[in-house]
This record gives C-alpha cells, sequence and structure tokens, in this order.
C-alpha cells in the first residue's frame, strides 16, 4: 500500500484526479446541504415521492441516452484528433446529434407520460398523479441542457479543463435552495422542479461561455461519413443498450418500493444520500479524468494502460473500505445529524440508516466498476457491457422480487449490492483477459 501510495503521489493523473475530487467535494457540499434543506422541508412525504417519480424518466434519458452518448464520444474524438480531418467537424455532427436525440426524446417522453405512470405506479390517487405530471412539466426541457451541457463538460475533459467541467453541477445545487429558502410559498408543489429547470439553465450557459472562451468549440458543416463518426455511432447502440439496462435499475428499485407505504421511494432516496455524496466524489473525479487519459494511453501503451488500471484499482479498492468502516459504525449518528429535524423523524432515521449501511457495504464494488467501465470503454469494448448490464437488469429483477418479499424495503438494497459485487467481478474478469489478445 506504502509503495502504490508513493507510485501515485507525483503522478500528473492521480494529481488531475485530486484536483477533480477537491472541486467535486464543494460541489457534493452544495448538493448535500441542499438534501438537508428539502429533507427538513418534505421529509418522507408524499409530494418528494412523487417529485422523484417525475424526475425518473428525464432523468433515464440523460444516462440512457445522452450519457451514453458522450462516452463513446471522447475516446472516438481523441482518435479522430489523430487524423488530418478537421475536428471542427465532428464536433457539429455531434451537437446536431445531441440535439436530435433530445428532441425525440422530449417528445417521446410527453407523449407516453400516462401509459408509465399507470404501469409502473397504479392504484394511485388522482392529486398523486396530478402532483407528478406538474412537475414533469417542468423537468422535462431540462433533458435538452443537460444534454448540450453533458457534450461540452466532456469537451472540457478532454482539453484538460476538468475544473469547469466539474464545477458547473453546483448552479442546480444553488438554483434549488434559492427558491426553497425564498420562493417556497410562491411557487408551492413546483418548487424543486422549477428550481432544476432554472439549474439546468444557468450549468448549459456557463459551460458554453467557458468553452467558446477557451475556443473549444469550434463548429463547421458536418460530415456523418467521416471514419471518426461512423465509429462512434457503431459504438453507440451498445453503449446505449448498456446504459438502457442500467438504467433500469434504479427505475425497478423504486417501482417495487413503491408497492410498499407511502414515504418508502423518499426511504429509499435518503439512503442514498450518504453513500451517494461519498462515491459520487470518487466516481466524478475518477470518471471525468480517467476516460480521455485511457483513451490516449491505449492507443500509445496498452501494455502500459493495462498495468496503471491494476495499480489504481488495488489503491481504490483498499481506500474505500477504511473509509467506510467508520461510516458504517456511525450511521445512526450521522443520520439523526444530517436529517432528524421537523418532518424528519427518529423513526425515520432508524429505517434510513439500517439501508444506508447496505448500501455502504456495496460502495468498494461500485466504485471499482465504474473504473473498469472507463477502461473498457476507452477500448470501445461497449458490447460486451452490454450484455453484461442486460444480465445485471435480469438478476436485478428476481432479486428485487425475492429479496423484498424476504425482507420489505431493505431487500432491495440489498440487492443493489449484491448487483455491484457480482457485476464488478464480471468487468474485472473480462478486462484482464483482454490483456493478452
Amino acid at each position: 500500500m506504502k509503495s502504490l501510495y508513493h507510485s501515485f503521489r507525483k503522478n500528473p493523473t492521480v494529481i488531475n484526479i485530486v484536483a477533480v475530487a477537491t472541486v467535486t467535494l464543494i460541489v457534493k457540499g452544495f448538493g448535500f446541504y441542499k438534501e438537508i434543506i428539502i429533507a427538513s422541508n418534505f421529509g418522507l412525504s408524499e409530494l418528494l415521492d412523487t417529485f422523484l417519480i417525475a424526475a425518473l424518466v428525464p432523468g433515464f434519458i440523460y444516462q440512457v441516452f445522452l450519457g451514453a452518448f458522450k462516452s463513446v464520444f471522447i475516446p472516438n474524438y481523441i482518435i479522430e484528433q489523430k487524423s488530418n480531418r478537421p475536428i471542427s467537424s465532428f464536433q457539429t455532427t455531434s451537437f446536431i446529434v445531441t440535439i436530435g436525440t433530445t428532441a425525440i426524446f422530449m417528445f417521446l417522453a410527453y407523449l407516453f407520460t400516462n401509459t408509465f405512470l399507470e404501469t409502473f405506479f397504479p392504484n394511485h390517487s388522482e392529486s398523486y398523479y396530478k402532483l407528478i405530471k406538474v412537475q414533469f412539466t417542468y423537468l422535462l426541457p431540462c433533458i435538452l441542457f443537460w444534454g448540450l451541457s453533458s457534450l461540452i463538460s466532456g469537451l472540457l475533459n478532454i482539453y484538460n479543463e476538468f475544473k469547469y467541467s466539474t464545477i458547473y453541477p453546483v448552479f442546480t445545487s444553488v438554483a434549488i435552495l434559492v427558491l426553497l429558502l425564498f420562493f417556497k410559498d410562491l411557487f408551492q408543489e413546483k418548487v424543486l422542479a422549477i428550481g432544476m429547470l432554472i439549474g439546468s439553465i444557468l450549468e448549459f450557459t456557463f459551460l458554453a461561455i467557458v468553452a467558446k472562451s477557451k475556443n473549444i468549440i469550434n463548429l463547421t458543416k458536418p460530415d456523418f461519413k467521416a471514419d471518426g463518426t461512423k465509429m462512434m455511432f457503431n459504438q453507440l447502440p451498445a453503449k446505449v443498450s448498456s446504459g438502457f439496462l442500467t438504467g433500469l435499475i434504479p427505475i425497478t428499485d423504486q417501482y417495487f418500493a413503491a408497492q410498499l407505504i407511502v414515504g418508502s421511494i423518499a426511504a429509499l432516496n435518503y439512503a442514498l444520500k450518504i453513500p451517494a455524496f461519498f462515491t459520487g466524489i470518487v466516481v466524478l473525479a475518477l470518471a471525468r479524468v480517467l476516460l480521455p487519459h485511457f483513451s490516449k494511453l491505449t492507443t500509445e501503451n496498452r501494455e502500459s494502460a493495462f498495468k496503471q488500471l491494476n495499480k489504481i484499482l488495488k489503491f481504490v479498492f483498499i481506500s474505500i473500505i477504511l473509509i467506510i468502516i467508520p461510516i458504517i459504525l456511525f450511521s445512526d449518528s450521522i443520520i439523526e445529524l444530517v436529517f432528524e429535524r421537523n418532518e424528519f423523524t427518529s423513526d425515520d432515521t432508524l429505517i434510513v440508516s439500517g439501508l444506508q449501511i447496505v448500501l455502504l457495504i456495496g460502495a468498494p464494488f461500485y466504485i471499482c466498476g465504474n473504473i473498469l467501465v472507463q477502461f473498457l470503454t476507452s477500448i470501445n469494448k461497449n458490447t460486451f457491457m452490454a450484455y453484461v448490464s442486460f444480465g445485471s437488469m435480469t438478476l436485478n429483477i428476481i432479486l428485487d422480487y425475492i429479496f423484498l418479499k424476504l425482507y420489505g424495503i431493505y431487500g432491495i438494497v440489498l440487492c443493489t449490492t449484491t448487483i455491484y459485487m457480482l457485476r464488478s467481478l464480471i468487468l474485472y474478469i473480462y478486462t484482464n483477459k483482454q490483456k493478452n489478445l
């Protein structure tokens, strides 16, 4: 462990990861404070449940289609840079694809809202569905701004402008906080959704100004027949399939949680907050730096890339275990300190704390699995990851059903942790086999 520490200390990639993690900590700090204010205002309420359901489809579209496009965009952009073709044409093509894709999925999401609610969240009151639809109306346009922000942040990562591509999510947290603290009575049940919409617009505006000022965005006539574009489109179906199946997992979890008492979805959401805060910092820092880093390194020195990957996995796995042990031991106290006030009761604390402990056990596997995904994406092994995602999704449905019957709401998080463990193990075995090919 000590030798690993010394080898990483002066590594420029590690320095970038630490810098991104520091900025991410600030961003997550704002986000976490926002969650504390939301918990204080809404507790495990119907309004919060409906907001989370309303955000499911927009978030799903972003993760599955726009997030997948960004993932295949970065390695193929780097390959295209090494060719003699103008990179501005590749940029223009990517922006057109992003805007076109968001427009199509916004229309489809709006068209099938009622079908989605009736299928996945049946047997609720009309007022419950009305709350979802009102908030969904404001969340739908976020998809466009999230998509454009994702693409521009990918460009900033490629050009090593990590601080800008990391800080921008703070605008959404600030927007929601301002509306909650000063305009809650004005916007009432729409306050969270409107705050998210304003935040998404501010994020896009900030990134566009930064990228343009640094001459990173250069648009010319698109070329849909360029080799880099074709390769990107060839990889996209597998990456989208992988993202689609992975994105169904939280929706499935919330579907099963909705079968329980009112507030179960909110309890699941709160239980995710601290693990997500902790893992989010690590995952974002690693993903933003490692995908472009591995994309460049695998084209130059494949053997060195595999050696670096194994070192990083070993260091991260051991470090994460050492960090989560005290969080698990003091889980009750942490939830009580952070959330227990006003509408959030001591009974809520006990439920959320138990859920959180199970999720934290899966954290090292989730983070290492994400590192492996970045590496496999950099070498365009997206088809295999699609198969893994299909297996994960299928197993998630089976285990959710079984564990829910046995353990109630705790069964859902037990299923999640089990999936993280199995998925990371399969990805690790497959990645090691690629070393000898």
